[in-house]
């Protein structure tokens, strides 16, 4: 392994395993109502996101998008995107729903699969059509057995993959874009902790300890998306694409072995067809890019 991806695995690893962990850092904060701790988010990545922009130079990129109206209007969409994505995951971790989104994290690659075929007109193959299939029978087993559509796990999924969704069609650097996302919902974020105050009820500010690990929601927010950023620059996209399996595998140890959450049969066969979708998807992807390698090398040959 080269110096280049040795660091990239690293970068890969920090990432998705702090990502995977992240439920720890929530449930410091149980007394803290959702919105509260989706302001404080929002807050704190803007004043740690100038920094990070700093750092990684990209504050070109984050005037070019605020100078462009089309750009503007569509990191807005995005910004509403990613705070009800932050604001389900915070509920669904405080109020001990944690497999929930391990499931949603797990989904999420199959439902992007699907926004590409649907919107970017790509096409599944046979391989992926099964992977998506087996999804789908997962999560209707599920919803059979609960009587209704596991709503936590597939708004995070669906949520998430339409913010990727657009965020690619952007460009933008990862780090410039979540600036301006986060810039845009500041004024919201704002106003809703000056309601928490003349309420009486603000958490910040009534013990040190609170105060601190609502001022660390924005290095939780933002140092994992530099360390993927940095993984992404150095691997290839599948093998990130592999990597990213390690959050929700984390948080579904949290959740069954920390958290004693309930891992009953209906669950273990929601997870099954998942997780053989994923292999299914995994080994499909590995053949159309070793197919893809060989045509490169036939052409260059010829």
């Amino acid at each position: 392994m080269s110096v280049e991806s040795r660091n990239g695995s690293l970068f890969a690893l920090a990432a998705f395993g702090f990502w995977g962990l992240t439920p720890i850092y929530y449930k410091l904060l149980p007394e803290v109502p959702p919105v509260e701790v989706l302001a404080h988010r929002v807050v704190w990545s803007v004043v740690f996101g100038a920094l990070f922009v700093s750092l990684t130079r990209a504050w070109p990129a984050v005037r070019s998008a605020v100078t462009s109206p089309p750009t503007l209007r569509a990191l807005a969409l995005t910004a509403g995107l990613v705070s009800a994505n932050w604001l389900i995951y915070i509920y669904a971790v405080t109020t001990d729903q944690v497999m929930s989104t391990s499931l949603g994290y797990y989904i999420n690659p199959l439902v992007n699969v699907l926004l590409g075929m649907v919107f970017l007109g790509e096409r599944l193959g046979r391989g992926r059509t099964l992977a998506v299939a087996l999804a789908a029978i997962g999560t209707a087993s599920l919803a059979l057995e609960l009587g209704g559509l596991p709503w936590i796990s597939l708004s995070l999924a669906f949520s998430f993959g339409f913010y990727g969704l657009i965020r690619k069609r952007l460009g933008l650097p990862a780090m410039a874009a979540l600036f301006v996302e986060t810039l845009l919902v500041m004024p919201l974020a704002l106003a809703a902790l000056a309601w928490f105050s003349t309420q009486g009820t603000a958490s910040f500010g009534t013990d040190l300890r609170t105060s601190l690990l609502l001022v660390l929601a924005g290095p939780v927010t933002l140092l994992p998306l530099l360390w993927f950023a940095e993984a992404a620059r150095r691997l290839p996209l599948i093998t990130v694409g592999f990597f990213q399996y390690l959050a929700p595998t984390l948080t579904f140890l949290l959740a069954t072995l920390v958290y004693d959450e309930p891992f009953t049969a209906a669950w273990a066969v929601t997870f099954i067809f998942i997780w053989s979708g994923l292999v299914v998807f995994s080994l499909d992807s590995l053949r159309r890019r070793e197919r893809l390698r060989r045509l490169a090398l036939k052409g260059g040959a010829s």
